[in-house]
């Protein structure tokens, strides 16, 4: 099974984090954050993860290699400019050429979780479409029953969905409306940016343009193969400090599966880290490779990223530090993102 991520994002609502690294290789706990994409990708039976990069792919390449760690093969294609969720797909299938599975997966880059894609896998199969071309559009069509499956959707249950794609089906689970962020604060059932495709929905995407799945093909895919399947579990978009911290809590306190082992429940210190027997940190903390958390400095709810240096009595609460940040004696932080080997002074 092969899957396209979309990772071509600058991620700017994480900035200054992502200033010099792509948001999929942004280190999330202890790995880069598509890593935990990747392995979840693979434990569902995909083989092959093709990246759709834009910002900084060398170092996403960097950060992730072969795939070899997370149990399937990446291959890696650049776009040459911004081209939409649904253009960025149809480059990634147009490079695999002949490659590209008739069946594949097609996802957003931004999220953690651990939904059932089996589950999806098995629901798009028995509705997959199975003739051949809708009259003026080649590859799919509108013959039979019209309940085969071009497209299928995840969706997930909110509580505010004024920031997602809100989506209404039928009772077999066919879109009846596809409604991308109307900015209304309603619970629904929200597109969870994981797709289940069918090679001859690219027929819908012209080549070279920028197009949107979203805006642009699933309105048209509504009553003509188009279906979504509620998902329950866990899912959270990572793209904003807030998101990035609960995100780390919840993959330590074990809300979401993953390969992380804690140091104990919400708490993760690097085996090389060095912390002093009167520093205070936790109960909620990472402390990533290589930092120096000195005599009563006090980490709180915060996330230290590699090569940190926390000098004598300085606090750091409900912030996040790029690699390689030091903390003068003394210095307060509190609800800060600093960036990458920054000079905090008290």
């Amino acid at each position: 099974m092969q899957a396209i991520v979309l990772v071509g994002g600058e991620g700017t609502r994480l900035r200054p984090l992502t200033s010099d690294v792509p948001k999929p290789a942004l280190t999330l706990v202890d790995r880069p954050f598509l890593a935990y994409m990747i392995e979840w990708l693979a434990g569902h039976g995909v083989t092959e993860v093709v990246l759709a990069c834009g910002f900084l792919p060398d170092v996403l390449r960097e950060a992730l290699g072969d795939g070899e760690r997370a149990g399937a093969r990446i291959r890696y294609v650049a776009e040459p400019e911004p081209l939409g969720t649904a253009g960025a797909i149809r480059f990634a299938a147009d490079a695999l050429g002949d490659d590209l599975d008739d069946r594949f997966l097609a996802l957003n880059g931004d999220v953690l979780t651990d939904l059932d894609l089996t589950a999806l896998l098995e629901f798009h199969k028995r509705h997959q479409r199975s003739a051949a071309t809708y009259p003026g559009m080649p590859g799919i069509s509108r013959s039979g029953a019209g309940d085969e499956a071009a497209a299928t959707i995840a969706l997930h249950s909110v509580e505010d969905s004024s920031a997602y794609g809100l989506v209404r089906t039928g009772e077999g689970g066919e879109v009846r409306e596809f409604l991308e962020k109307t900015g209304e604060e309603v619970p629904g059932e929200v597109n969870a940016g994981m797709y289940v495709l069918e090679r001859s929905a690219l027929d819908l995407i012209p080549p070279g343009e920028n197009v949107s799945i979203e805006r642009d093909v699933f309105p048209r895919l509504v009553g003509g193969g188009l279906y979504g399947l509620r998902l329950d579990g866990y899912w959270m978009d990572i793209g904003t400090p807030k998101r990035y911290l609960q995100a780390s809590w919840d993959i330590l306190e074990g809300r979401v599966e993953t390969r992380v082992e804690p140091t104990a429940p919400g708490l993760l210190i690097a085996p090389d880290a060095e912390v002093a027997a009167d520093a205070t940190v936790g109960p909620r903390a990472v402390v990533g490779h290589g930092c120096r958390v000195l005599a009563g400095a006090e980490i709180r709810d915060s996330v230290l990223l590699d090569g940190c240096a926390i000098a004598e009595g300085a606090r750091v609460a409900g912030s996040i530090l790029a690699p390689g940040v030091e903390a003068a004696p003394g210095a307060v932080l509190e609800g800060a993102v600093v960036g990458r080997d920054e000079r905090v002074s008290a």
